[in-house]
């Protein structure tokens, strides 16, 4: 069968549902006293589907850089915005099932997000019906095409901790929750099959070099320092960037759309790069691509590799606030994607289904992860105390060429 050309929709921050495969960057919130930029479902602001019809392009998937993902009001006290900006928003049509996303939907989270409810589905899971979590770092196959994505935002002082923050989050957790850790880049690191897209939210560290920087100077000159320092960008994303190469790479977070070419070495593959803007009026917010397929149907499913890589690496999942190298040398040398193939041929790759959790103020066990747990045999861990860590603490340094930072 020959490739079809696949029409992909991107979008940026926090922007409504409805998406078809593409980019979308960041949507614009409520932070700091601003503005936020809102398409609640096509009816009011941006239409989608207009959009789509005018194009004469039928999307396929919508790839959003963040969803706030607010299902009842109780979530507002796990999002990082001033209490007189918290809202509802729209998410929480999607989530009751009043409306349905109308294109397959896959996102990561940002740094304005419900965190409550994104650790409940930390492996991912439907967010809402249509609407896919990647997860806090994540791989799901869309026909055969494989969208790889990193959750939150890189800041060093955390990046060597445990994933210790726990629902209701004081002051500073509400803030650290959303902080990348290097265990679920360590994770993504160990990925060795080709990679088609990559989402993060914030930018990949060095990237200004590869595009032009003194347009992107002109319109956020307050980035000057910066960018001339290298210090724009997240150092945990371009090391994945280095890693895994792949053909595209999708960004928000800066509220601005900066294209750039990455040629990895002479001859090497080529990686292009793209942020978008916050979905507002007249804001640069929507990229519609098209992306080669030969799959027959086009639908969410599981990935084999990173199931395995899942399955070999829960066992030193950090979950204390100490600062102490992965536990690499715990990790046994069990051929876990045989394990898992064999697992998804008896079961099937579709991620289970969505479901409902009632509100609380503290941790909720989502039926949907309690379900991938037990497919991969792992003990859950999410609701742990995070004085107690349930890995041995004789700890070894990470062997590895990359610097862990």
């Amino acid at each position: 069968m020959s490739p079809v050309e696949l029409p992909v929709a991107i979008k940026g921050d926090n922007c409504g549902p409805q998406q078809t495969l593409g980019i979308r960057s960041e949507v614009g919130r409520q932070e700091g006293g601003g503005r936020e930029g809102r398409l609640p479902s096509g009816r009011r602001g941006f239409d989608f589907e207009k959009c789509q019809h005018r194009s004469s392009t039928e999307i396929d998937i919508c790839l959003p850089f963040s969803k706030q993902a607010v299902r009842h009001e109780s979530d507002l006290e796990s999002l990082n915005v001033k209490p007189n900006y918290r809202r509802m928003n729209s998410f929480w049509k999607y989530y009751s099932g009043k409306e349905i996303a109308p294109y397959p939907t896959v996102f990561i989270g940002g740094n304005h997000e419900a965190s409550n409810y994104l650790w409940e589905l930390y492996y991912g899971g439907w967010a809402a019906p249509n609407i896919y979590f990647l997860g806090f770092a994540g791989v799901v196959k869309f026909g055969n095409i494989r969208i790889a994505g990193l959750s939150g935002i890189y800041k060093a002082h955390h990046y060597n901790l445990g994933h210790y923050e726990r629902p209701p989050y004081n002051e500073s957790e509400i803030r650290s929750i959303y902080h990348v850790r290097e265990y679920d880049v360590y994770k993504l690191m160990q990925i060795e099959e080709p990679i088609d897209i990559f989402i993060s939210h914030d930018w990949p560290l060095g990237i200004t070099e590869y595009g032009d920087s003194e347009m992107l100077l002109r319109k956020k000159p307050f980035f000057r320092n910066e960018v001339e320092g290298q210090t724009l960008g997240s150092r945990a994303a371009a090391l994945l960037l280095d890693k895994l190469k792949p053909p595209y790479w999708f960004s928000a977070h800066l509220h601005c759309k900066f294209p750039a070419i990455i040629q990895h070495g002479e001859n090497g593959p080529v990686t292009k790069f793209l942020a978008l803007d916050k979905c507002l009026p007249k804001r640069q917010f929507l990229q519609i691509l098209e992306i080669g397929s030969d799959a027959r149907l086009h639908e969410i499913k599981f990935d084999e590799e990173w199931l395995a890589i899942t399955r070999k690496f829960n066992s030193i999942f950090p979950l204390t606030r100490r600062p102490e190298p992965l536990a690499i040398h715990l990790v046994g040398n069990q051929d876990h994607r045989q394990w898992v193939k064999d697992k998804l041929k008896t079961r099937g790759a579709k991620p289970f289904e969505f479901a409902q959790t009632p509100p609380s103020s503290g941790h909720q066990r989502n039926p949907q992860t309690q379900a991938l747990l037990e497919l991969l045999e792992l003990p859950y861990l999410l609701d742990r105390n995070t004085e107690i860590s349930g890995v041995s603490h004789d700890w070894d340094l990470v062997s590895s060429g990359y610097e862990w930072l």
